[in-house]
C-alpha cells in the first residue's frame, strides 16, 4: 500500500528559478536545485557537505542528459566542472545541479548511491547518461545497503517532485486508475503495435511494427516531423521500435505507428476488443 508523503520546499532567494531546498517528512537527507550561474557565490554550509549529485544538461538535438556524480565536498565538484569545461577539459554544458545530501554519508557510501543512481538512470533511459565509469566494488554492511536503499527510494520521491523524472521508468501504474493497468493493442494493415495509458500519456511498448510510409498530407506538421526524429534515432530500427516510447496521448501514438493521422481512443483496444475510448468511457460512469 502507497501511503501519502509531505514535501517542504524552500525558495531560498523568493524565486522558483533560484536555488531551493526539498525535504521529506521523517528524513534526515536533503536536496538542493541550484542553477549553474549559482553555484560559485553560493555561501551555504550545507552545500560543502558530502553527497551525491545530477547535472542536467540539453544536447544539440534537444534531447536530455545528466551526468550523475559524487564527492565529499560537493561544492568544490561542481566548481570543479565548471573550471574543467570552460577549459575544453569536459564537452558537456550543464545548467542546473540537483544535490543529494544526508548525514553521515562518507565515501564509501555516496560511491555506493553514485553507482546505483547511474544504473537506474539508464535502465529508465529517460535522460542519456553521461558518466562513464563509477566505483561499483563497495563493500559495505548489510545494514548500510539498506539504509542506502531507502535513501534512493526518498531521493527518486524529491528528483520527481522537482521536475525531473530521470529515475522513473518510462511505464509507471497508476494503482488508482482503472485504466492504466489495461494493455492495448493497434492492429492497422501491416502496422501494429502494443501500448498503455500512463500519468504522462501513452507508453508505446518495443516490437511495435511501423508503416514505412508516412502520409505528409494526413499528419500534421508536428506529428511528422516527430516521426522522421524517432525513425532516425536509435529507438527504431528497420521500421520496428526497439524501445518504449512515450507520446503526449494515444493518438500521437497511433500516428506514430501507421503513418498517417487516425483516432487513438478509437483505434487502441485491448485484448478483448474494446476500444480505448470505450474504456474511458466506462471509467468516467
Amino acid at each position: 500500500m502507497a501511503y501519502g508523503k509531505s514535501i517542504e520546499l524552500f525558495l531560498a532567494n523568493g524565486t522558483a528559478d533560484s536555488l531551493i531546498t526539498a525535504e521529506l517528512s521523517n528524513w534526515n537527507g536533503k536536496a538542493i536545485k541550484i542553477p549553474r550561474i549559482e553555484v560559485s557565490d553560493c555561501k551555504r554550509d550545507d552545500i560543502k557537505g558530502a553527497g551525491v549529485y545530477f547535472l542536467f544538461c540539453k544536447e544539440e538535438d534537444d534531447s536530455d542528459s545528466v551526468y550523475i556524480g559524487e564527492s565529499e565536498t560537493i561544492q568544490e565538484r561542481l566548481n570543479q566542472h565548471i573550471r574543467d569545461y570552460n577549459a575544453d577539459k569536459e564537452k558537456f554544458y550543464w545548467t542546473t545541479a540537483v544535490i543529494f545530501l544526508g548525514r553521515d554519508l562518507n565515501k564509501a557510501l555516496i560511491r555506493y548511491l553514485e553507482d546505483r543512481f547511474v544504473q537506474i538512470a539508464r535502465e529508465s533511459k529517460r535522460y542519456k547518461v553521461l558518466t562513464k565509469n563509477t566505483y561499483g566494488k563497495t563493500v559495505m554492511k548489510e545494514s548500510q545497503t539498506a539504509a542506502m536503499e531507502e535513501f534512493i527510494d526518498n531521493v527518486r520521491i524529491l528528483i520527481n517532485a522537482l521536475g525531473y523524472k530521470v529515475l522513473e521508468p518510462t511505464v509507471h501504474n497508476d494503482p488508482n486508475s482503472t485504466v492504466d493497468d489495461e494493455a492495448l493493442f493497434l492492429n492497422l494493415g501491416n502496422a501494429s503495435g502494443k501500448g498503455m495509458i500512463t500519468t504522462e500519456g501513452f507508453v508505446l511498448f518495443a516490437g511495435a511494427v511501423l508503416n514505412e510510409k508516412t502520409s505528409e498530407k494526413s499528419l500534421s506538421k508536428g506529428a511528422a516531423t516527430l516521426r522522421k526524429k524517432h525513425l532516425a534515432s536509435n529507438k527504431v530500427k528497420d521500421f520496428v521500435t526497439t524501445e518504449d516510447i512515450l507520446f503526449s496521448s494515444s493518438s500521437a501514438a497511433a500516428d506514430f505507428v501507421t503513418g498517417y493521422s487516425v483516432s487513438g481512443p478509437a483505434t487502441w483496444k485491448n485484448a478483448a476488443g474494446v476500444t480505448l475510448k470505450e474504456l474511458e468511457a466506462k471509467a468516467t460512469k
